[in-house]
């Protein structure tokens, strides 16, 4: 697999000097991922798998004031009374830390880092996500106006996918992107981002993912993306879909596509929706799931497509349409429906 070119930000000065001795770390191009669990355990994921990075801090205190600093950096603070911080950092870093008690031994630190450019399908195809087959359906997914959700797990590609997907997005529709912490990034010339706020320390001014996707429901969206799907707000993205919002789409984590419904149930329950409330309006609120998952070495990889499909039972089934991955894809049951609801050009297909 060709490793992915060095797309990552240039820190600014002010980051530059709070990262101290992890700068290096966010200047090399292939680092997606930056992990600090003590003074001697600093990890990076270059897009295959994490390993060590070869950086050491002095001691459990350093590593505590490198958390800190980079809270204030972010605009935010870190102390026993606010233990942990979820925030960003300049160049679109996405800083998550916590502190002891609540994490063994000294504070820890997880970077995210974007990339400079937004990463095109056939840049994800060079890399090994997915084939050309794959990329076909995606683009036959994107075009059309199914609704869909990458699901995946941590670290497994999904916001890049879907950013990249929806960067070939018709430049005439306005997209608007609900995010607890801005990630997605999207070439394209008409998208509102809406961005979360944690309370502050006076326990006030706290703006929900719940509230976000409400508010961006009154702003003409053409597709509604909420740019993670793990709280009561899968409430009002459901209601959207189910209200002419055509493809609309977000991100969850499941272990498999077929795990995705039950996901969607677990997520309802937060915003005291029936079981059966979920199920019925999952089934048409959402047609395709795109699945992502790591190989035993770490890469990232289009591992399934499905179609969410009415079980005779009164529920919903995540029918398979194509399973395998890159370069090992076989057809299942739900191909055909595929390619009805996506135009997918049938002659294209191997099958």
């Amino acid at each position: 697999m060709t490793s992915p070119p060095s797309l990552s930000p240039p820190a600014e000065p002010d980051l530059r000097a709070a990262l101290g001795p992890l700068a290096a770390l966010l200047a090399d191009g292939a680092v997606t991922d930056i992990l600090v669990n003590g003074p001697d355990s600093v990890w990076c994921d270059r897009g295959s798998g994490v390993d060590r990075a070869g950086v050491r801090l002095a001691d459990e205190r350093s590593v505590r004031r490198l958390a800190v600093r980079l809270a204030a950096v972010a605009g935010q603070r870190l102390d026993e009374s606010s233990p942990w911080v979820d925030g960003l950092l300049p160049g679109g870093v996405r800083l998550h830390a916590v502190l002891p008690p609540l994490v063994e031994g000294t504070a820890h630190i997880s970077l995210r880092v974007p990339r400079r450019r937004v990463p095109t399908l056939e840049d994800l195809q060079a890399w090994g996500t997915m084939d050309d087959l794959g990329r076909r359906v995606l683009d036959a997914v994107i075009g059309s106006t199914v609704s869909f959700v990458v699901g995946g797990g941590t670290g497994t590609g999904k916001t890049t996918l879907l950013g990249a997907m929806l960067s070939r997005c018709d430049p005439g529709h306005r997209i608007v992107v609900v995010e607890d912490v801005r990630e997605l990034r999207i070439d394209h010339p008409h998208v509102v981002h809406l961005q979360g706020r944690a309370r502050n320390v006076e326990g006030r001014g706290e703006v929900t993912m719940t509230s976000l996707v409400r508010q961006s429901l009154r702003m003409r969206p053409d597709r509604v993306v909420v740019g993670e799907v793990r709280g009561a707000e899968v409430r009002e993205l459901l209601t959207a879909l189910n209200t002419g919002h055509e493809g609309g789409c977000g991100t969850v984590h499941a272990n498999s596509a077929g795990d995705v419904v039950a996901r969607f149930e677990a997520l309802g329950a937060l915003a005291e929706m029936s079981r059966s409330a979920v199920r019925a309006q999952v089934g048409s609120a959402i047609e395709v799931v795109l699945h992502l998952a790591r190989d035993a070495q770490g890469r990232r990889a289009l591992r399934e497509v499905a179609v969410l499909r009415p079980d005779p039972a009164g529920g919903v089934l995540a029918v398979p349409a194509l399973t395998g991955g890159p370069l090992a894809w076989r057809p299942g049951p739900a191909l055909e429906h595929l390619v009805r609801r996506t135009g997918l050009d049938r002659g294209e297909l191997p099958w």
